[in-house]
């Protein structure tokens, strides 16, 4: 999902694609030609979690998703917090687990989306009560997971690696 700016949120003149020098030479942005403000389009942060549930891997179905998807839980980081904090109350919202344990993965870029995806490992305990948000769960063996070729997909990849276990991609052609 992707939102083209076209009036500033300043004064409401419509945005022009404008090249001015900026540390790297010059560069096209939207920008208003009446003010000077400017569209930087910068990427957003999103967290996500490999979550280790009795000993398998908790992924979940979102609810605005069509098909037979199952993924990492994903959310954004609120103002003022930490991306630690900010994955903790995430799985927390989404399926009522508490963590015990949480270590960086890595960062990864999903253009696509424009976002920066910040990948934790969480261990986590309770009982899974889902937000509305999803509408479903599943638990996998680590050998029994598939992975998917980009974003979430690759920190999943990248953490069965850590432990040990040859990641296997789902192919992803329709």
């Amino acid at each position: 999902m992707t939102h083209e700016w076209r009036f500033c949120p300043n004064c409401a003149t419509p945005l022009a694609r404008i090249a001015l020098a900026e540390d790297g030479g010059n560069k096209e942005r939207l920008r208003c030609p009446a003010c000077g403000w400017t569209h930087w389009n910068n990427p957003t942060p999103v967290l996500a979690a490999v979550i280790e549930y009795q000993g398998k891997i908790l992924l979940a179905k979102n609810a605005a998703w069509k098909g037979n998807v199952y993924a990492l839980i994903t959310g954004f980081m609120e103002a003022g917090e930490t991306p630690k904090d900010g994955i903790v109350r995430e799985i927390e919202e989404e399926t009522s687990l508490e963590v015990t344990s949480l270590d960086l993965i890595g960062v990864y870029d999903f253009q696509r989306m424009n976002q920066v995806i910040i990948a934790y490992h969480a261990v986590a305990r309770g009982e899974v009560k889902l937000s509305p948000e999803l509408v479903d769960y599943r638990l996998y063996a680590h050998d029994r997971v598939r992975c998917w070729p980009q974003g979430t997909g690759l920190a999943l990849a990248d953490w069965l690696r850590s432990r040990g276990f040859e990641p296997v991609f789902a192919d992803m052609r329709g």
